[in-house]
Order: structure tokens, then C-alpha cells, then sequence
């Protein structure tokens, strides 16, 4: 159920990131090592953040990453300090579309989610019914990611710090639909949150710069596992590891 990763760090190529490191975000769409029973490979789409100086911009298709020539040529162009990318294995049933691919955008804000709602949709209708209509009606597509997304952005509008909106968002659909994988990431470019909920995640921090992702990268034994149920709060420089919804039970 597809594979997302977080940089925050010096400036560097996208190629760097995506395509240059032995277990990259490329080869992971092909070839993942731990999808924890949620597919095989993740050929249904791929999407790219960046950060400039007028905020995030994305590249997303729906097709596979090692699809797209034009992805390389640009990658190899492009440099950034906050990076976040995903590959997409669309749940059965939902729709494979250039809109359905992470990350989701709005403002200054990035977001993925890696994993799936079950019972999907009647499991969170209830939590949908309570967004503004005119969330549910631009929702980016008819899917579980996009609805997340829906749900902890109106909790960013209302005020709400991004660890909780997360965090409450986790907790609401794992009160409907227990056995859910709800691997959220979310970042403004300076700081990132992501949840571990029945999906792999780990973590390498350096002296000024952190990278979050589904699968490592390489080999580098610094990376560390995130065990289930906690929230990562991270910049580039410090994360903080806090226990998340320890009391719903799974």
C-alpha cells in the first residue's frame, strides 16, 4: 500500500533522493521490502513535492515511476531542501488517476498517507459527513488518502497544531475501522509529523538533516525503525518520538 519519503536537509538533486541511493523510492516501486500484506508492487502512480521560495510544487502522474523518462531529466535539474515523494498501490476498487497520487497539497502544506481504510467508504462516512460540503466536493479523489487529507486539513484550518491533527485523526478512524494502515506524513518544509500505524517506517537523522521513509534507502546502519503506534515530530536537526492512540486497540 505504496511507499513515501520525507527529506529535510542541505539542498540536494531530487535524483539523489528518488533515484541515485541502492533501495531508492524508484527501485521501492518494483521491488519494496516490507508491504506488511498491503501488495507487491506500486505501480499505480507516483508523485513529487518540492519547496521553492513560493512554496510547494508538485509533479505527479499516474502511471509508474520508472515510466517517466521526463521524471530522471528533471530530477537530475532539480534541487530542493524538503523533499516529499510517494509511489502508489491503489486499493481495489479506487481509482488510479494523477489526482489520487501523493502528496496532497495545500498552502504550505505536504501530505501522504501510506496504507489503507478498511471498510471503505461506509466505515467513515460518519467522519465525513462531519467536513464542510465544500471539502467533500474537491476532494482530490474518491479515495481513502484523499479523504485523510480532507480531514486533518480542516483540522490545520481550524487551528489545530499539526501532531494533533494528525493524532486525532488517526484516533477517529481507528475508532471505525480498527484495522486500518494509517501511516500519515505531513510537512510545511521546515518540520514534518508522520504516524506509524500498521505499516513500516524508519528514520535517518544526521547533524542537519532527517529523512523519513517507508523502506531505508541503503544500508547506512543509522537508520531507525519506528515502532507501531507512535508519532514522529522532527525538523532537521531533532525529532521526538511520542506514543499515538496507545489506547485503541488494533
Amino acid at each position: 500500500m505504496c511507499r513515501h519519503q520525507l527529506y529535510l536537509g542541505p539542498p540536494t538533486s531530487l535524483a539523489a533522493l528518488l533515484f541515485d541511493p541502492p533501495h531508492s523510492l524508484h527501485r521501492q516501486a518494483w521491488a519494496p521490502r516490507d508491504m506488511r500484506g498491503g501488495g507487491t508492487v506500486n505501480a499505480d502512480g507516483f508523485g513529487v513535492g518540492w519547496y521553492t521560495g513560493a512554496g510547494p510544487v508538485r509533479y505527479r502522474r499516474a502511471g509508474p515511476i520508472w515510466a517517466d523518462p521526463g521524471l530522471v531529466e528533471l530530477s537530475r535539474a532539480t534541487t530542493a531542501g524538503a523533499v516529499l515523494a510517494a509511489v502508489r498501490s491503489a486499493t481495489t476498487g479506487m481509482p488510479v488517476t494523477e489526482a489520487a497520487c501523493a502528496p496532497f497539497t495545500d498552502g504550505r502544506w505536504l501530505f501522504s498517507h501510506n496504507g489503507v481504510v478498511t471498510g471503505w467508504p461506509g466505515s467513515v462516512a460518519g467522519l465525513a459527513a462531519a467536513l464542510p460540503v465544500t471539502d467533500l466536493l474537491t476532494l482530490d479523489a474518491p479515495t481513502d488518502s484523499a479523504l485523510l487529507w480532507a480531514l486533518v486539513r480542516h483540522r490545520l484550518r481550524s487551528g489545530a497544531d499539526p501532531g494533533a491533527a494528525i493524532t486525532d485523526t488517526v484516533t477517529d478512524v481507528l475508532a471505525v475501522a480498527p484495522r486500518s494502515r494509517l501511516n500519515l506524513l505531513l510537512t510545511d518544509g521546515q518540520q514534518a509529523w508522520a504516524s506509524a500505524v500498521g505499516h513500516a517506517l524508519s528514520i535517518l537523522a544526521g547533524p542537519d538533516r532527517l529523512i523519513i521513509a517507508s523502506e531505508p534507502v541503503d544500508d547506512d546502519p543509522a537508520w531507525t525503525p519506528v515502532a507501531d503506534r507512535r508519532l514522529v515530530t522532527a525538523d532537521r536537526r531533532t525529532h521526538t518520538l511520542e506514543d499515538l492512540c496507545a489506547s485503541t486497540s488494533s
